[in-house]
């Protein structure tokens, strides 16, 4: 019954998503307010309703009804119970039911927060919002219904893919989905100023906080599924350019594009255009991102579904959304006339390029990610585009952006002189070489990339503290110092943000630069060395896991013959879904992990193992976790939380419908 009531649920947050998406579009190129009043109600509306389905499913993985196709397909009554809610999303039909709840949370939370916008904005962006849902209302309801019963319902399911039977994966998908889905608001906010005909800065102030708080969550979302391929996935790497890891890093580029080119867009009224298609375009890659992780046409780990039907469906979501977008912007090219005016050397200037560099990187990553399919396709050859190509093609762009980085938050508006500007700097640039240059002759014989990203480190962080004691004024240290804490959060955001992706990038650098790696047959009690430790395989058994059975060795690290760590690492089976996984051994520390993989045992005696010893490597997740918190710092600033405007009389000849 609770099933059924969950689907019924869904059938009608499709038909609310139908109605909210005409309606209220109608009353405001009307002017009729209870049209356009139907918009707060219905969005509500259709968040309880997709959040009574998304309930009703919970409770059917939770209780392991295996009358539930799904459930059998993603379940198992072993299954430990966070294993079962996350086994709710870690599937196509599951995950999708998720990803238009939180499209329809935001849509809900723009009804609910969103009293400061005009009557007429708010109904165009609650419709549109209400469009894309329709449309994921649609391709679930009538592609992937997550409510299908079973005529003979078996006894047990066929378990959770156990690599998705982790407390990382269990997070990862429900930030990663609240950003790219959060990216749907900025379309919103687009496509409704473009039919209302209104680019202007108060609407770049209200799209602002959206952009945000999706590329916060992807921040998150992408550090959760790295640090979960880091220790789960046993190869003791953190990023390998998979197309699915590409799906989200894509967004995560071009959102970070939208929110430098809309501060332009509210100080100055400038670039005005650019703003508006990167809205566009930052949805329209969480929707590609969407295509590739389900419709089969590209291989990978992390993909959900492989369905060529299904895909079509997203195809035809993505040509319409993004290109009817793309039309109306190209028909509405008058209303974005820029109005501010800037030098070459301006804060605006260095926004476009900060601009110009992260879609150029987008395009690059773009660009590697569907070459093997049009290969195949255009040219019938099958090939991979893997990291190599990647690193050599991306990181110039990315170093580009690092070192002018400092620099561009430290210029004034409209015009600027930069040997002024450079006062400040100057300390911070002698200090980043001088530490590069160290690091070049501790490293003698090595590659460049360890002394690049420490320049850029020191760079980052150093002209991001610098940004902030500018903001100070002048005075004494100790007044100076005083008054950093009345500064508004947004600035401390920005420099914390910035700081934080100075260290991520430092974190790659070392760990590329300086790892050491091993791999070998160990015996039982005889130590080996790697690096400056000495390991020993002291022992290997076989556990019982509460779903699994496990190859579980000890193994002891010291250092200089002082005990470092004791390390298990595991070679477990699922028997259920028939399937190794491999569980690493990592002794975390701040300076490096210690990185250990038992493999299996071999004909003449012992066991593979690999060892890693990884320099920095917290460093990289570290620096995402500092990016989050600036962008929690910003959006925490009552200016990005109160849209501008608010107090602004209704729209003049506005009349109730008749």
């Amino acid at each position: 019954m609770i099933v059924e009531l969950g689907h019924f649920a869904l059938i009608l947050a499709f038909a609310v998503a139908l109605v909210q998406s005409v309606v209220p579009m109608i009353g405001a190129h009307k002017g009729w307010r209870g049209w356009m009043a139907l918009a707060d109600p219905a969005a509500s509306a259709q968040f309880f309703l997709t959040a009574l389905a998304f309930a009703a499913l919970t409770y059917a993985f939770v209780t392991s009804d295996f009358s539930l196709r799904l459930v059998v397909l993603n379940s198992h009554t072993d299954k430990p119970m966070l294993y079962k809610i996350s086994g709710v999303w870690g599937n196509h039909e599951g995950s999708m039911l998720l990803w238009v709840l939180i499209l329809t949370l935001f849509g809900a939370c723009a009804a609910w927060f969103g009293a400061g916008l005009p009557p007429a904005l708010r109904a165009r962006v609650l419709s549109v919002q209400a469009a894309i849902g329709a449309a994921f209302f649609a391709f679930i309801l009538f592609t992937s219904n997550p409510f299908t019963r079973l005529a003979m319902p078996p006894m047990n399911g066929e378990d959770l893919n156990p690599l998705l039977q982790d407390p990382g994966l269990a997070f990862h998908p429900p930030f990663l989905y609240l950003g790219y889905v959060g990216l749907s608001m900025a379309f919103s906010f687009a496509v409704a100023a473009l039919i209302e005909g209104r680019v202007d800065a108060a609407w770049a102030r209200w799209v602002r906080p959206w952009t945000l708080a999706a590329w916060l969550f992807l921040t998150i979302g992408i550090a959760l599924g790295s640090w979960w391929a880091y220790y789960e996935l046993g190869w003791g790497g953190f990023w390998f350019w998979d197309p699915v890891e590409n799906a989200s890093f894509m967004p995560w580029l071009i959102a970070a594009a939208l929110l430098h080119s809309a501060v332009v867009v509210e100080k100055r009224e400038a670039l005005k255009a650019w703003t508006v298609l990167l809205a566009i375009l930052a949805f329209g890659f969480s929707l590609i991102g969407t295509f590739i992780v389900r419709s089969g046409v590209i291989t990978s780990v992390h993909a959900f579904a492989n369905d060529p039907e299904r895909g079509v469906f997203i195809l035809a979501i993505l040509a319409v959304f993004v290109g009817g977008a793309l039309t109306l912007y190209a028909a509405r090219a008058s209303v974005m006339e820029a109005k501010g005016v800037f030098s070459m050397l301006s804060r605006e200037s260095a926004l476009v390029m900060n601009n110009i560099l992260l879609a150029v990187a987008c395009f690059v990553v773009f660009i590697g990610t569907i070459w093997p399919l049009v290969a195949e396709m255009a040219f019938d050859r099958k090939l991979s585009v893997g990291p190599p190509f990647f690193e050599a093609a991306f990181t110039p762009f990315f170093v580009a952006l690092a070192a002018i980085m400092p620099i561009g938050a430290i210029l004034p508006w409209k015009r600027a002189r930069l040997g002024r500007a450079m006062r400040p700097l100057w300390g911070v640039l002698a200090l980043s070489i001088a530490s590069g240059a160290l690091v070049f002759a501790v490293q003698t014989g090595r590659s460049a990339l360890a002394p690049v990203g420490m320049v850029l480190f020191v760079w980052v962080v150093g002209g991001a503290a610098v940004d902030l004691y500018t903001r100070t004024g002048r005075g004494d240290l100790a007044a100076r110092l005083r008054r950093l804490s009345n500064l508004p959060r947004a600035d401390w955001g920005k420099s914390v943000a910035h700081a934080g992706l100075g260290v991520t990038i430092f974190g790659i650098a070392a760990l590329m630069a300086w790892e050491q790696e091993d791999i070998r047959v160990a015996q039982v009690g005889a130590p080996f060395t790697v690096g400056d430790y000495e390991i020993t395989l002291a022992d290997v058994a076989r556990v019982q896991g509460p779903n699994f059975t496990s190859i579980t060795a000890e193994m002891r690290v010291a250092r200089d013959g002082r005990a470092v760590a004791v390390l298990h690492p595991e070679k477990r089976v699922y028997p259920v879904a028939a399937m190794p996984t491999t569980e690493a051994a990592i002794d975390n520390g701040f300076w490096r992990d210690i990185y250990l993989v038992i493999g299996d045992a071999q004909e003449g005696g012992g066991w593979a193992v690999r060892t890693y010893i990884k320099p920095f490597a917290n460093w990289i997740w570290a620096g995402a976790i500092i990016m989050a918190l600036g962008g929690v710092l910003s959006l925490s600033d009552r200016r990005y939380r109160v849209a501008a405007g608010a107090r602004k009389a209704p729209r003049a000849g506005a009349v109730p419908a008749e």
